[in-house]
């Protein structure tokens, strides 16, 4: 961790006259993690949301910048994804390199080349995307370039724009996030241009998934904010697809807020989801005209996601299985997207740690291996529970201990 992150700490809990037994009291943390955290160790979001709150600011104030530590070597994801590199941050200079040619094919079939793409998303097939993006992307340029008219070109904008969109949730998941930036804010500049505001909308709620992943919460918020209030619908006569888009804003709203500490503003955006997702009745999934899927049971689970955060595990395991998560329920309203509904069997999973019960949190995580390889491996809450369950584990490791951990690439 930075060393003027602990700094920070130190200065707000003297300026508040605390002691680091005090501030573990407070913010209702062991004082082993304050004074880690004091003395310059890492710690968990969690962990500076509770200091945070408990010294009366922002979770963001405690972030500074400075010299990040040495990042690994990053070889193979530098090779992996040379070619998406070469499409989304071309080499610049002073003459245009020459373009090579490519077939430009029907608007209609780059849809469907898109929605394959995301089709591949959601059965985590990453690797599969890597190699399918970068002719996509390229195609949709070509038909750009080729477009005859301002009609056609205006209609290809919006084509390019959901290709670059799905590039930048691809970029996202996978943690390659200045990539990703490169994707999102291209499709969102493109949409824009293309007058197609609902696209643009759709862009936006990943831009703030992507300043949410990069602990960017003030940024978030008030982008999701804005965002909001320009496409908010008229619920009487309002479509699915602008109900969900203007509920998938609430979410962001609401994530961002309630990490950074800002709880009404929290509760105020999970009221608003929780209006978009009960007028919509079912859950929704249209991924040519919304980010993802939204609906009854996705609000639902980002409440949860709440409790888990605030490190209330009896609270999520409570709520987990009722109202419109429990299983009839769910057969009525549909099922939440797949890495929707796994992220929250992590925080189910992570609440069994939190109380001790490890092997209800292995049969969780195991599940994940098994049924979502590849998510699993980009989620670093699933690194943090497995370590957590090893590092506390007297006895011989299982065997669903042992392959998890190989799978996680968790040494030691």
């Amino acid at each position: 961790m930075s060393p003027q992150i602990s700094n920070n700490v130190r200065s707000l809990r003297r300026a508040a006259g605390l002691s680091q037994e005090e501030l573990a009291e407070a913010s209702g943390l062991s004082l082993t993690t304050v004074a880690k955290i004091d003395q310059g160790g890492s710690g968990r979001m969690e962990s500076f949301a509770r200091l945070a709150e408990a010294l009366g600011v922002d979770t963001e104030a405690l972030f500074a910048s400075g010299t990040p530590h040495p990042a690994p070597d990053d070889e193979g994801n530098r090779r992996y994804l040379l070619a998406l590199r070469r499409q989304l941050m071309p080499p610049i200079g002073l003459v245009d390199a020459p373009v090579a040619p490519v077939t430009v094919t029907s608007r209609d079939d780059l849809e469907r080349r898109i929605d394959a793409a995301h089709a591949q998303y959601h059965a985590d097939e990453y690797d599969e995307m890597a190699r399918c993006l970068p002719g996509v992307l390229a195609a949709t340029q070509a038909a750009l370039f080729a477009a005859e008219d301002d009609a056609g070109r205006q209609a290809m904008l919006s084509t390019h724009a959901r290709a670059q969109l799905v590039t930048g949730k691809y970029l996202t998941q996978v943690r390659q996030y200045d990539l990703a930036y490169q994707a999102l804010s291209a499709g969102i500049r493109d949409a824009r241009a293309a007058d197609d505001q609902a696209t643009a909308a759709v862009g936006v709620v990943g831009m703030c998934w992507l300043l949410l992943r990069q602990d960017r919460f003030s940024e978030a918020q008030d982008l999701a904010v804005t965002t909001a209030d320009a496409v908010e619908p008229r619920m009487s006569r309002a479509t699915s697809s602008q109900l969900a888009v203007w509920g998938e804003l609430a979410l962001r709203i609401a994530s961002a807020a309630v990490r950074n500490g800002r709880k009404e503003d929290a509760r105020d955006a999970r009221r608003m989801a929780a209006s978009a997702a009960s007028a919509l009745g079912t859950e929704a999934s249209n991924f040519r005209s919304h980010w993802g899927t939204f609906g009854p049971a996705t609000a639902a689970m980002k409440t949860i996601e709440d409790l888990s955060l605030r490190r209330d595990a009896r609270g999520v395991l409570r709520e987990s299985d009722h109202g419109p998560l429990a299983p009839p329920a769910l057969r009525r309203i549909g099922r939440p997207s797949p890495s929707g509904w796994n992220r929250h069997r992590l925080d189910v999973a992570r609440a069994h740690v939190l109380l001790g019960a490890h092997q209800d949190a292995m049969d969780e995580l195991t599940g994940l291996r098994v049924e979502a390889p590849e998510w699993v491996k980009h989620q670093s809450i699933a690194v943090q529970l497995m370590q957590d369950i090893l590092k506390k584990r007297r006895r011989t490791l299982t065997r669903d201990m042992r392959l998890m951990a190989s799978h996680l690439e968790i040494s030691g």
